[in-house]
């Protein structure tokens, strides 16, 4: 008889197999096998918040062969993950596999090696119910917000509408962003910039002060700016005083999946779900060839910033080996923990050998997968290198016989330290020497005209910083908790970052009135506070539920006679429908604001309402029905314009409106790329040939093609234009 081993990912099965012998089976769970059920609430209130577990329908046929494989076995090894859900995954398990105490071991590791699996296998545990329970309290309370609060929203906003503890939290910082966005007042400035010039090297300069006073933000206006420019191009520069000042700076702490999601979103654009998901694919196992599957990175959901001693002496080896005694850390350095448990894992994110340099696993990895594990290497390392040293130099330039004196500021780099390894931001420009009375040549001056800016909306980057902040969540749940919010279609991307919808505005605005400690910050966090607590066996899991649910259910009861739809979701207008005479109004649906007649159902006369709050009205083409020879005319619906017939309702023919992007398709060369939008509302672009054909991008085409693969070139973030298939990109023209 052999031992089993379960875990939850066929690839995660499929690399451990190549560290064991035929004493052991690998087999996977394909995730969950057990949860709430979908058509009911599935929590006994009544009888201490008893969840009631089912097997999903699609688990059915593999926990069945899971338990066949168990009776046949010596040992059977739960193996998932070491955070809280792998430890339920596991309860899950044995409460389904129902195997002896005697032939059932928990073990658990943070990075798939053969060292960690052999070392698990040689000290398994038990089942650490703490954590089972902290899950369970979790997944009740979140099942108990959602499905008493979510047909409260659909009844009294719009269907299909969702609430969630964490999720309703994080949705209200991105609704109060953009009512300080809306709130704002735009405010003009000037400065005044340019060059100067000593022995062939321009640098910038800027005005600094007005007779040895640092002049402030609005204090110019245009006539002093002007007058300033005047004044200082008719004078000599000389240079009044030069301050240099070293400075040394530390290297961040190795990658927690805060860190990990917020610098792989500032640096390509990805998406926390995305990035989630590249790193479970390097955690789990790449095939590396000749190697096979190994698991490059340790587990990515922790908000530790550990790391072993093991660790540490390999990456200070590596460092003196490749780069020289003088960048490594003697004894290493290590990086203090939050205060709140570190629960998730027991060391911050990094490869599993520091040898596997990017660069020499390459071919291996798609160019995606390549970022993030080169991301992760490159800051684990650098964790472990000396301070980088810098010397800022601010130099003080006078306009001779003027009141008026200017700034230039320059870095120079003096040894680059732990930054060889991982950049971080550019410096500023490098400065000529220069020296107290050298005078200056003025190349170029002038006054430049500014506008204040609004705060920025959130990136994802920004959204989990901020929720970690306040501690909304934690690093299992940043991810799948903005993926949530844009399914749901409560924020929208634009330009890369978070835009709340109208119907998002209405849902927050009738929680923070109704429902506050939902969406309250404190409570939020402290609630996550309690669930850590529950994790290290300090409070019990029914009665944090209770004392929530007490108060929650009757304020539900009684916000279900109290709230007024129609103030919620209409708005009076001075607009008369054209078809029953009756006033009509502006409503709020699921998909945004549309006007209605009021004398709904009676009369279902709609029009829909442009993004400037001006009805939209049909617009006539010369494209004739294809069912009754009526004139087609242009609509606005949930997934943007289209043809529909102007005999509607009477007959209801529809036609999607191609945008064309003036790109070939470089799939089949015959078809158009042309803009399209999902299911979910998200714009993509794909060939017009589908089914024939069904090449399709998330990005924008430029129109041209890849120099070295001709594949398309796409608009990229940060002004960068990248190939759709390899790793060729330049920036934008």
């Amino acid at each position: 008889m052999s031992n089993l081993i379960i875990v939850e990912s066929p690839t995660k099965a499929k690399t451990i197999k190549g560290f064991l012998g035929k004493d052991y089976k690998v087999e996977s769970s394909f995730g969950h096998v057990r949860d709430l059920p979908k058509s009911k609430l599935g929590v006994d209130v009544d009888d201490n918040f008893k969840p009631s577990y089912e097997i999903p329908a699609k688990a059915k046929k593999r926990v069945k062969e899971l338990q066949d494989l168990a009776k046949k076995s010596n040992l059977v090894y739960l193996a998932t993950d070491e955070d809280r859900e792998g430890e339920a995954i596991s309860w899950h398990l044995q409460q389904l596999l129902k195997v002896t105490p005697d032939k059932e071991k928990r073990i658990a590791f943070h990075e798939i090696t053969k060292k960690a699996i052999l070392n698990a296998l040689e000290n398994p545990r038990q089942l650490d119910n703490n954590l089972v329970d902290a899950q369970q309290a979790r997944r009740v309370l979140d099942r108990l917000v959602g499905y008493k609060l979510s047909p409260l929203l659909w009844k009294k906003v719009a269907k299909g509408l969702s609430a969630g503890r964490v999720q309703s939290a994080a949705l209200r910082l991105i609704v109060e962003r953009e009512a300080e966005r809306d709130a704002f007042v735009e405010q003009e400035y000037w400065t005044v910039e340019g060059e100067a010039e000593k022995e062939k090297q321009n640098f910038k300069i800027a005005l600094w002060q007005k007779n040895d006073k640092t002049i402030q933000k609005f204090e110019l206006s245009n006539d002093d700016s002007k007058k300033a420019v005047e004044e200082i191009k008719k004078s000599e520069l000389k240079v009044k005083s030069v301050e240099a000042k070293e400075n040394s700076k530390l290297p961040p702490a190795p990658f927690t999946t805060s860190t990990l999601q917020q610098d792989a979103n500032r640096r390509f654009g990805y998406s926390a779900k995305q990035t989630m998901m590249l790193a479970q694919q390097l955690y789990e196992g790449i095939d590396l060839g000749q190697k096979g599957s190994t698991g490059l990175i340790t587990y990515m959901r922790t908000d530790s910033k550990n790391l072993s001693e093991d660790f540490v002496s390999e990456a200070i080896e590596y460092i003196k080996t490749n780069l020289g005694e003088k960048y490594a850390e003697n004894g290493g350095r290590v990086f203090k923990k939050k205060e709140k448990l570190a629960q998730e894992a027991h060391e911050a994110i990094r490869p599993t050998e520091i040898n596997l340099a990017p660069e020499e696993i390459k071919e291996f990895l798609d160019s995606k997968q390549f970022k993030i594990y080169q991301l992760i290497w490159q800051r684990a390392l650098a964790s472990q290198m000396t301070e980088s040293k810098t010397e800022t130099t601010t130099v003080a330039i006078e306009a001779l016989k003027t009141p008026w004196t200017l700034k230039a500021n320059g870095t120079v780099t003096i040894f680059a330290g732990w930054q060889v390894i991982y950049q971080t931001t550019n410096e500023d420009d490098e400065l000529p020497q220069l020296a107290i009375g050298d005078l200056l040549n003025l190349v170029k001056l002038e006054p430049i005209q500014h506008f204040t800016t609004p705060p920025a909306r959130y990136s994802e980057a920004g959204l989990v910083k901020e929720m970690e902040k306040l501690g909304i969540g934690r690093p299992s749940t940043y991810a799948p908790t903005i993926a949530t919010l844009v399914d749901r279609q409560y924020v929208e991307k634009i330009e890369k970052r978070l835009s709340p919808t109208d119907i998002a505005k209405v849902v927050i605005k009738l929680l923070v009135e109704h429902f506050p400690d939902i969406v309250d910050y404190n409570f939020t966090a402290g609630m996550e506070n309690d669930l850590d607590k529950i994790a290290e066996g300090k409070k019990e899991w029914q009665p944090i539920i209770k004392e929530f649910y007490e108060p929650f259910i009757k304020n539900i009861e009684m916000k279900e006679i109290e709230i007024d739809k129609k103030e919620l979701t209409e708005t009076a207008t001075e607009e008369v429908c054209d078809k029953c005479s009756s006033p009509m109004v502006i409503k709020l649906g699921r998909f945004g604001k549309f006007l209605a007649c009021s004398n709904y159902p009676d009369c279902k006369n709609t029009k829909p309402i442009g993004n400037d709050g001006k009805i939209e009205e049909p617009e006539s083409t010369d494209e004739k029905c294809e069912t009754c020879g009526s004139a087609m005319i242009f609509k606005h619906g949930r997934f943007g314009k289209f043809l529909a017939c102007s005999n509607y309702p009477d007959c209801k023919t529809t036609k999607q409106v191609k945008k064309e992007v003036g790109v070939k398709c470089p799939k089949c060369h015959e078809g158009e790329m042309v803009e399209k939008r999902s299911k979910r509302g998200k714009t993509f672009f794909s060939c017009d040939q589908y089914p024939a054909c069904e090449h399709a991008v998330w990005t924008k085409p430029t129109g041209e093609l890849c120099p070295e693969c001709k594949q398309l070139l796409l608009f990229a973030a940060k002004d960068k234009i990248k190939c759709e298939a390899c790793d060729f990109e330049k920036e934008q023209e």
